[in-house]
């Protein structure tokens, strides 16, 4: 169900279904947490999921100048002290929300019990990566989203979702266009100045699922690869078919990963 929690200075909106060993789904940017449909239809049927939509993003408020990944790391802990949830979570993120989850990892280690990182990087971005955000940065508060909304889903999804599924990308399209310029902005900057996790990667010692789309055109399948041997109790999955939104793209093949991933990991 649908709910909002307030926290010191924003209200965050969120789903929350089920009973059981939390499972906390992060959307990625500049999205909310409707991509995540499939995924929360399914696994409220034996976990407590929770997804919310991050600070400014969906129906979300409390955006500011500048949004960093440990800013949204910490938003989470915060969320889930409201919910009264103290025991480890299992923290799935794509995109976006893998660089959110790696923060929540390295800075809130006791609350983590397993990490889900999908279609994701542990690099920072190089200088003409952060100038690029910047820019759109710069862009969105001038022009607002449409811009995004025209060019994104052509990155996002593979070659062959944008002909089978018309209609996940327009809804896409329309997510984009409704998202709050000033969240967009915040979380552009934030990723431009987030670091480069890769030399941390041996400290993150929870079980960990990598999940990545045969087609993903953001993040190449061996970059993910690569930072999944880097990582002490990693598994590597790909998604045949998919791009940079494997989860949604075809969630019966992600849902049955991860459920795979849950029960050989559940304590």
């Amino acid at each position: 169900m649908l709910k909002s929690i307030t926290l010191k200075d924003a209200r965050l909106n969120l789903f929350h279904a089920g009973e059981g060993a939390p499972l906390v789904f992060v959307h990625g940017f500049p999205l909310e947490h409707g991509m995540w449909q499939a995924q929360l239809q399914e696994f409220q049927h034996g976990y407590q999921v929770i997804a919310p939509d991050l600070r400014g993003f969906g129906k979300s408020d409390g955006t500011r100048e500048i949004c960093t990944m440990a800013d949204f790391a910490d938003d989470l802990v915060h969320l889930l002290d409201a919910l009264n949830i103290t025991e480890p979570v299992t923290l799935c993120g794509l995109s976006m929300g893998g660089y959110i989850a790696w923060q929540f990892a390295l800075n809130h280690r006791t609350r983590l019990q397993r990490l889900v990182l999908c279609d994701t990087r542990a690099r920072n971005d190089d200088a003409e990566g952060q100038q690029r955000r910047r820019d759109v940065a710069r862009r969105v508060l001038l022009e607002g989203t449409p811009f995004l909304a025209r060019d994104m889903p052509d990155k996002l999804y593979s070659a062959l979702t944008l002909q089978s599924a018309p209609e996940l990308v327009e809804q896409t399209r329309q997510v984009i266009l409704q998202t709050d310029p000033r969240a967009v902005a915040a979380a552009s900057l934030g990723m431009a100045e987030r670091p480069d996790v890769t030399p941390l990667l041996s400290q993150i010692d929870v079980p960990t699922l990598v999940v990545c789309g045969t087609d993903d055109a953001i993040v190449p399948l061996e970059e993910m690869r690569s930072f999944a041997e880097a990582l002490p109790h990693a598994e590597f999955e790909e998604i045949p078919g998919a791009g940079h939104m494997a989860p949604q793209e075809h969630p019966q093949a992600f849902n049955a990963r991860l459920r795979n991933f849950l029960a050989a990991t559940d304590q």
